[in-house]
């Protein structure tokens, strides 16, 4: 076992011991997982076979009807989702460029895959730390095929644009000739900021990737929803990518789960969330953003070196079965570190007393000199 592969199952066995739990929620066990999934089966379904039929089928109609999709096609992963869609962007328009935003997945986490498999060029859209604004795409100086428009945009701090502004820039792109993708790895939870539904949402653009496990709760797993003409053509590139698994049904029967249980709750965990940033926000030298918070995920600032902070987390999950907030990285400002705060179900039982009693304890246990 390598020493990475090693710290994460320390940390898996401690969270699992947490209460209470800040960010994120007690992970589950591979049986409390199959017994989810053995919950959800309510007959004795014929599974699927290289994606057709079976709990596949029944996840992809059930998409469908969430975003209002005319056809839905599953994918082992959001990566490979979003390279046919990027690739059927290109054909169709005759334009290899696509509008990325720097701080985008495909840039930032997918091993520029999409240059390297699909033989698309970047046209950064924007360098400022949010979504591109409609004279930004007005005024880029050549043409793209597709826009992609991250919601949210993660790794700029889980930021939306408002309604307004998202609907302007869908109207600049198509006033480029330019086809509109969302990334929705993130949408369920997207729709309290935008103040529309996932199938309003989806409904602006020419094609949707959706997640099952980022805030779901799934095992794995995203689907790509548009035309029927889309869907035909990512059928035909998801086999061409090796995506045609010969069964899928454990990953859809927990994203069918997570529809069903963990989609409902979400409003109420991006309302806790502003609870939360509120109160840490008031520790010394933290910042939180944005402030309030867009979704349920926020960005959270401490001035303490991101080892220092990681060990504590471990330690008071360790000691005193507690657990406040994890994955600290060290930052470009010496002596401040980050981390995502992600607002769940155990997060909900904890008002701003008892979280600031919890990072009390948690900051309690820094060495001296870093306090």
């Amino acid at each position: 076992m390598t020493d990475d592969r090693a710290m994460l199952v320390r940390r898996f066995l401690a969270q699992r011991g947490c209460d209470p739990v800040l960010s994120g929620k007690r992970p589950a066990s591979v049986r409390e997982q199959l017994a989810l999934i053995g919950a959800t089966v309510t007959d004795d379904p014929v599974p699927d076979f290289y994606g057709e039929g079976g709990p596949v089928e029944e996840l992809e109609a059930r998409v469908a009807d969430l975003l209002g999709a005319e056809a839905v096609a599953f994918f082992p992963t959001g990566t490979m989702a979003q390279q046919v869609a990027m690739r059927y962007g290109a054909e169709v328009t005759g334009r290899d460029a696509v509008g990325l935003h720097p701080l985008s997945h495909p840039l930032l986490h997918e091993r520029d895959a999409y240059a390297v498999l699909g033989g698309h060029r970047a046209v950064r859209t924007t360098d400022a730390p949010r979504n591109p604004s409609a004279e930004e795409v007005a005024a880029l100086d050549e043409p793209i095929g597709t826009l992609m428009l991250e919601l949210p945009l993660r790794d700029a701090g889980f930021v939306l644009p408002t309604w307004d502004e998202l609907t302007a820039v869908v109207t600049a792109a198509r006033e480029r000739g330019a086809r509109v993708h969302l990334d929705g790895a993130r949408l369920w939870e997207s729709t309290v900021h935008l103040g529309h539904s996932p199938a309003e949402i989806a409904a602006l653009a020419d094609s949707t990737y959706v997640s099952f496990y980022k805030s779901l709760g799934g095992h794995s797993g995203a689907a790509l929803a548009g035309d029927a003409e889309l869907i035909r053509y990512a059928r035909a590139w998801r086999h061409r990518h090796g995506g045609n698994l010969f069964q899928q049904w454990p990953a859809a029967l927990a994203a069918l789960a997570g529809l069903t249980h963990e989609l409902p709750r979400l409003p109420g965990y991006v309302a806790h969330a502003k609870v939360v940033a509120t109160a840490l926000a008031t520790l010394p030298g933290a910042r939180v953003h944005p402030a309030p918070p867009h979704t349920h995920q926020f960005r959270l600032w401490l001035p303490h070196p991101a080892e220092d902070l990681n060990a504590a987390n471990l330690a008071l999950a360790e000691e005193e079965k507690a657990w406040f907030v994890s994955g600290w990285r060290d930052t470009e400002v010496p002596g401040m570190a980050l981390a995502e705060v992600t607002v769940a179900a155990p997060a909900l039982e904890l008002d701003s007393d008892r979280i600031l009693d919890l990072a009390d304890r948690f900051l309690r246990r820094l060495a001296p000199a870093t306090r």
